[in-house]
Order: C-alpha cells, then sequence, then structure tokens
C-alpha cells in the first residue's frame, strides 16, 4: 500500500526529528517549576530562559519582548484584547477581512463593546488595498491596525514595506499587530525594520510541539493580561511555563529561520510544479490568490476551486484515497458557513465552499505532487 499523502502543512507540521530529541532530552532535565527558588527551579528557569535567548536571536529581538503562550490563537487575542483594553473608549481598530477567525473573533467582541471597528478593504487576490488603509488612519481613533503576514487559506502574502511606509505616514500612528503564523520559516521577517509593534507567532507550524507560541511585544508596548493569577511571562501570561516545549520550539525556529531560504525556493518550486500538472490535466480547475509564480505568493500553498463540488466533500474523498488535504482553516473545518475568505474576495456563497488547499511541506516530493495529480484526476474525473 502506498504511504500517505501529507499536503496540509498550513494546519500543522510534523515534529522536527532533531526537535523531538531536544524535547525527550528536556523532558527528562526538567524536575522543578521555573517559579520556584530551590535548585531544580532555578535549572528549569535557566532553560526556559536560555530558550527565549535562543528564539530572540534568530527573529533578531530583544528575549524581553517574547512572551510565551499556547499557540497562535491565544497569541492573537492578547495582542488585540491586551492592547485595546487599556485604552480608552473612543480608541478602535482596522483589520483586514481575511484574518484568521482568532483575530476576527475578538474584534468584533472590542466592537460589541463599543469600540470602532474598521474592515480594510481586499483586491481579489486577497492584498489589502493601500488606499483603503490610508483612509482608516485619517481617522485619528484608530489605535492599531492588524494585517496578516501570509495568508493561511489563499497564500497570499502582504506587502509588508508598502503597510509599514502607510502606517509610518499616518498622522497618528497607530499599533500594527501581525498574524506571522504561517509566515514564520517560509517569508523573511524583520520585525525590527518593519517597526511592527505586535506579532503572533505559532511554532508547531516549523516542526515544534503542539502547544508553543508567541507573542512578540515591542519594548514599551503597553499589554494588559486576559487571565490572572502568577507574574509569569512580564505578568502576561499567568501559569507555570511549558519548559520542555520552549526549549524544543527554540531548536524549531533556529532550524527554520537557518533554512529559510532554501527551504522557500524549493516549496515554490514544488507548487509551481503542481499547479502546472493540476491545470494541465483539469483544465477546468481555478486558482485562487496570486499566480502561483507571484512572488508574493506563500509558498507552495495553493487554494483551487472544483465548480460543483464542495471542498469538505473533496477533502473526505481524497481521505479515502490517502490524502491529507483541507478545504480551508483546521480551525473552521466544523463549520457550514462558506469561508469568510474567500467570501472577501468576491467568492458566490457556492464557491466559498468549494475550495481546497493544498500545502507543502518539508517532507513533500516531488513524486508526491505526481501522485496527488493523479489521485485528484482520478476523483474529479469519476463525478463527470
Amino acid at each position: 500500500m502506498s504511504e500517505p499523502l501529507y499536503f496540509d502543512s498550513n494546519a500543522t507540521a510534523r515534529m522536527r526529528p532533531e526537535v523531538r530529541e531536544e524535547f525527550q532530552e528536556a523532558l527528562l532535565r526538567v524536575r522543578g517549576n521555573p517559579s520556584s527558588l530551590h535548585g531544580p527551579g532555578r535549572v528549569a528557569r535557566h532553560m526556559l530562559d536560555e530558550a527565549r535567548e535562543r528564539i530572540a536571536a534568530a527573529l533578531e529581538v530583544h528575549e524581553d519582548e517574547l512572551v510565551f503562550t499556547s499557540g497562535g490563537t491565544e497569541s492573537n487575542n492578547l495582542a488585540l484584547l491586551g492592547a485595546l483594553r487599556p485604552l480608552a473608549a473612543r480608541r478602535g481598530l482596522a483589520i483586514s477581512p481575511i484574518e484568521h477567525s482568532s483575530v476576527l473573533g475578538p474584534a468584533r467582541a472590542l466592537q460589541r463593546a463599543g469600540r470602532t471597528l474598521r474592515l480594510l478593504e481586499v483586491d481579489v487576490s486577497g492584498t489589502v488595498r493601500l488606499e483603503s488603509l490610508r483612509e482608516a488612519l485619517d481617522d485619528a481613533s484608530m489605535a492599531l491596525v492588524s494585517i496578516m503576514a501570509a495568508n493561511n487559506e489563499l497564500g497570499t502574502c502582504s506587502p509588508l514595506d508598502d503597510i509599514a511606509t502607510v502606517l509610518d505616514t499616518a498622522a497618528k500612528r497607530p499599533l500594527w499587530h501581525m498574524d506571522a503564523v504561517q509566515a514564520l520559516g517560509r517569508v523573511p521577517l524583520k520585525l525590527r525594520a518593519l517597526r511592527v509593534d505586535l506579532a503572533s507567532f505559532s511554532l508547531h507550524k516549523v516542526g515544534a510541539p503542539v502547544g508553543v507560541g508567541l507573542l512578540y511585544r515591542r519594548s514599551g508596548v503597553g499589554l494588559e493580561p486576559l487571565m490572572y493569577g502568577g507574574e509569569q511571562e512580564h505578568g502576561l501570561r499567568p501559569g507555570t511555563e511549558n519548559v520542555a516545549a520552549a526549549v524544543a520550539a527554540a531548536r524549531a525556529v533556529e532550524l527554520a529561520l537557518g533554512e529559510l531560504e532554501q527551504h522557500r525556493q524549493r516549496l515554490r518550486t514544488l507548487g509551481i510544479l503542481l499547479w502546472g500538472e493540476l491545470v494541465s490535466k483539469l483544465p477546468h480547475l481555478r486558482l485562487l490568490g496570486l499566480p502561483v509564480d507571484h512572488p508574493r505568493r506563500l509558498p507552495g500553498t495553493l487554494n483551487i476551486l472544483s465548480p460543483g463540488l464542495e471542498g469538505k466533500v473533496l477533502v473526505m474523498r481524497l481521505d479515502l484515497e490517502g490524502v491529507a488535504a483541507s478545504a480551508g482553516s483546521a480551525c473552521a473545518s466544523g463549520s457550514l458557513e462558506p469561508s469568510h475568505v474567500l467570501k472577501a474576495i468576491g467568492c458566490s456563497d457556492e464557491e466559498a465552499r468549494s475550495g481546497l488547499r493544498l500545502s507543502c511541506g518539508r517532507e513533500t516530493r516531488a513524486e508526491d505532487v505526481h501522485r496527488l495529480v493523479e489521485i485528484l484526476w482520478r476523483t474529479l474525473k469519476s463525478r463527470t
């Protein structure tokens, strides 16, 4: 029997062998609580501090600017709610309509609490219209803008330099929160050069254990915690830290950023190969977002439409053939609603339910692409 094909790397990546080894070693070493003053506690604290320093060095930021969280969802919630709640009630926020639900959710909660919420316009590729951003910034009450680095469904990367320039030219520059979950390890991120204020990361996307994330908070940016208890993580995230997972995450981030350019080019080649073979066999398919070879396409990520077939139905049929794919965000996989991302770029409800996301990863090979195309061709041909 053929080996299963995994084309859902945007949802999660397998833990890397080097990371697993470091994780297991850390599990054996950790005996104490990193907040305890005794010897085992001091060992755990040293391991946690060292992990934070390693990640900070890889991201080229200061270790005091990093807060360990449970993942991207918690980081996004902490960024938006934590930044806005301490500010005057008249201060609002602007976000793109294709943000992850963990950004849309807290943004809507702030709106229900009386905050002004402005949805920026995006074009058919999912790129934020800069003029829409400029117009939002004319409102001096805008305290925060949240625009993701790379969209998890479409694979469209934001024009980060252009966004930074627009924000810098505002009469009163708001905070910039960036959901960088999909970008880490695949898109160069210079947080300091871009003058990003808050950035969210989910480290299992780059081969760390599930359940560890990060929030980058630029020095001087005030945040209010979402939970109360201990004073861990600069008082922003109470609860005993998962030291072993943090150590493993440090290794995963180092590897991902050290191999970024090589990995990026390899994924780009696989994505171009995949779309080329698909469209040659199934010319009725439609690629959403930017052209497959566009420099702002998240490498290795494709979202395709097969008219008249729901994406979730196709995902189940592919699963029976040993292929793991996705109909969109893994966090929304149980929803019956059409994708808000595809709706935002002009798709009808029917089209927005028909998207199939294929995302390559570190273990994807060219022969996997060939097999996937054959399986998709057979699956879709059987419907005609």
